[in-house]
């Protein structure tokens, strides 16, 4: 076997883990609301976000294009090419490991952003900077603002409904939604996460010269990438799921269903209508904050909120100095 053919079997198998992790570590933001509020088991909560991450990866190419498009001059480019690609996705793959660990919800997508750009800078290619402010940092701002006053507004209208009506059968009512919010959550998920996985897979296919733009994506990439994250949905990410479900509010069934209307909403949006990779765990822990909010601002634990910051603001430079130092490395084993 040739390097060029060994690399692009490595840089496929290694993008298919981080889709895995990605899998494990965002499980939660389609299922924790719905786990936290006994609207459904764990079980078959994770069952139900596996197969609509599955089937949610099939409905679009968008965001892949976008997360594909950030490296450009690398088609063709061989050995070189596929270790940046490496490098971006170790990087990646580094930072779900580590904020996983220790609970933290932070993004799998913009670990994978920053992978990419600590990748690109440090092999000097060229790096699309304008679509990253365009379609990266623009969205990552407004879809945490709009989820978090979309939940808090619907919550509110909600609030205002039902204000005359038993809250046992309120709660029974929306126990029964949420089946249906967190489904359409772990479809956004799908559509969002496992794309972008195929965008990096057809990025490194390019880089070895064996496909072009013209070809599009293939199909075994689509199906790979939505198979490797709905087992790592299935797998499960307890640790996250507590502090997404219990530990920054203590959800109610209408609150949950109010966050995961407006999270699932927001990544339909921003996927299929702005070909935006963002964040489902922004967008989910957000409008969770909006909606715990509508009770009064100190439900919400702010100190484990602002750890989550924290982990957002750090993730897309964290990531980008892992990558780059396993591109730095990896570069003393290259010929």
């Amino acid at each position: 076997m040739d390097l060029g053919l060994a690399l692009v079997i490595a840089v496929v198998a290694i993008a298919l883990i981080f889709d895995y992790t990605n899998g494990f570590h965002d499980a939660a933001n389609a299922i924790a609301t719905s786990v936290s509020t006994r609207a459904l088991t764990p079980r078959v909560a994770l069952v139900m976000a596996a197969v609509m991450n599955f089937v949610g990866a099939f409905l679009g190419t968008e965001v892949a294009d976008t997360v594909g498009g950030i490296l450009v001059g690398l088609d063709g480019e061989g050995a070189h090419g596929l270790t940046v690609v490496l490098g971006a996705l170790v990087g990646a793959i580094a930072w779900n490991l580590f904020t996983w660990y220790y609970g933290l919800p932070s993004s799998s997508s913009h670990a994978l952003i920053g992978g990419l750009v600590g990748a690109g800078v440090a092999s000097s290619s060229t790096v699309k900077w304008d679509a990253i402010v365009e379609k990266v940092v623009i969205p990552m701002i407004v879809s945490p603002l709009v989820g978090f006053l979309g939940a808090f507004a619907l919550m509110t209208a909600i609030m205002w409904i039902f204000r005359k009506t038993n809250p046992g059968r309120v709660g029974r009512g929306f126990r029964m939604a949420q089946t249906v919010s967190a489904a359409a959550m772990a479809l956004g998920h799908g559509l969002q996460d496992a794309q972008k996985t195929m965008g990096v897979i057809f990025l490194a296919l390019l880089a070895s010269g064996r496909y072009s733009q013209e070809d599009g994506i293939p199909f075994w990439v689509k199906l790979s990438a939505a198979a490797a994250i709905s087992l790592g949905t299935y797998s499960g990410g307890w640790r996250i799921m507590r502090t997404l479900g219990r530990r920054i509010i203590d959800l109610d069934p209408p609150k949950g269903f109010a966050s995961e209307a407006v999270a699932a909403t927001v990544l339909y949006v921003m996927a299929i209508g702005l070909s935006a990779p963002v964040s489902t765990t922004h967008t989910i822990t957000s409008s969770v904050m909006g909606a715990g909010a509508t009770k009064r601002l100190s439900a919400v634990r702010w100190g484990v909120a602002r750890s989550i910051i924290i982990a957002w603001i750090v993730t897309i430079p964290a990531a980008a100095l892992a990558a780059a130092g396993t591109y730095g490395v990896a570069q003393l084993f290259l010929p």
